[in-house]
């Protein structure tokens, strides 16, 4: 996602860190190389199926880079990212039951952090008022009024609601992991480049959250909209059904009457 972003946005992020020229070119070029590792472990086939082999998200590959550009800067170890499960997340389940409530991909993203293909979200080009919620367990995630067009692919935010940085002292260089307060689950990241988004909600905030679809189920602010989940396997007819919506969105049960 680096690689996606005008060259202005990369000279920012690194003038950030304190690097040379020659250094920013090391960076461009490791983030260039990345991004293709990235792109082509761990998106979806022209077919829309999962690889085989699903590994834990981009973010690893861009900080191991800039890890071996950065080695003589020191790094906090305490800054190691918590688990998913941590038991300061509200809402826990099993992963059996995280399996049961989320389609392939939400999983694939939520809980193991991994990263759907670009321009693929229906969730990508939505432009009506409305909240963006965690599709695992209901939490407000991103009000309308701060998403943005970044060109990148990946439905992009200014700022957010109930969602929680994973801060690392690479921040401003591979970005930080954004997850579901409530929850725990994987989001998206965080950059430090949306100045370069003139004209935007990010030059303001500063930060560009992009953020994966498959995460995210959008209630829309119209009379009797249906709710659109972010995962684009589940928008293949005109006619979506209350089957295609998050458990949390269900209707509750009818309880049958007894005499």
């Amino acid at each position: 996602r680096i690689s996606d972003l005008p060259t202005e946005s990369l000279k920012i992020a690194i003038k950030d860190q304190g690097l040379g020229l020659s250094d920013m070119c090391k960076t461009f070029f490791c983030s260039l190389a990345a991004a293709v590792v990235v792109s082509s472990s761990h998106g979806l086939s022209p077919t829309g199926r999962l690889p085989k082999k699903l590994s834990n998200g981009r973010r690893e590959v861009l900080i191991g880079t800039a890890t071996v550009i950065l080695s003589q800067q020191p790094v906090n170890a305490a800054s190691a990212e918590k688990s998913r499960d941590d038991p300061s997340y509200s809402i826990r389940k099993t992963d059996d039951e995280w399996r049961s409530e989320l389609s392939r991909l939400e999983y694939f993203v939520l809980r193991n952090g991994g990263t759907e293909r670009p321009f693929t979200s229906p969730l990508y080009n939505e432009k009506r008022e409305g909240t963006f919620l965690c599709v695992g367990c209901g939490a407000p995630l991103f009000n309308s009024a701060e998403k943005f067009n970044s060109g990148t692919g990946w439905p992009s935010f200014a700022s957010g609601l109930e969602v929680e940085v994973q801060k690392t002292p690479l921040e401003g260089l591979t970005g930080a992991e954004v997850r579901c307060k409530r929850c725990g689950g994987h989001l998206g990241d965080r950059f430090t480049d949306g100045k370069v988004f003139t004209g935007t909600r990010a030059a303001e905030t500063g930060y560009r959250y992009c953020i994966d679809g498959a995460a995210l189920v959008f209630v829309s602010k119209e009379a009797g909209s249906v709710p659109v989940r972010g995962d684009p396997t589940y928008h293949t007819s005109s006619s979506p059904s209350q089957q295609s919506l998050p458990k949390f969105l269900l209707p509750p049960p009818i309880k049958a009457v007894t005499s």
